[in-house]
């Protein structure tokens, strides 16, 4: 399994660059899409993250954010800070 995991819907444009962005980035992910139709799945996971919005991103248990987190976080570090908690 892989340290950072990706919790998507779809249609969402948002998710598509996040996961774009991290196999740029040569970081391994897990994506765990969520059906429209599993509500208690979604309420579970903004419980554990307190967002209403995906993408969902965490490394670890540590919740990262969304694609705008993502993406400040590249800016930082090109996420090296994520690729070498991932190898």
């Amino acid at each position: 399994m892989a340290y950072v995991k990706v919790y998507t819907k779809d249609p969402c444009p948002y998710c598509v660059a996040a996961k774009s962005l991290l196999k740029e980035r040569g970081i391994p992910f897990d994506e765990i899409k969520i059906a429209p139709a599993d509500v208690d799945a979604f309420i579970a996971l903004t419980k554990r993250s307190g967002m209403k919005t995906v993408p969902q991103i965490f490394a670890g248990e540590q919740l990262i954010g969304g694609y705008s987190e993502l993406s400040q976080l590249d800016a930082k570090d090109n996420l090296a800070s994520l690729k070498a908690e991932s190898t």
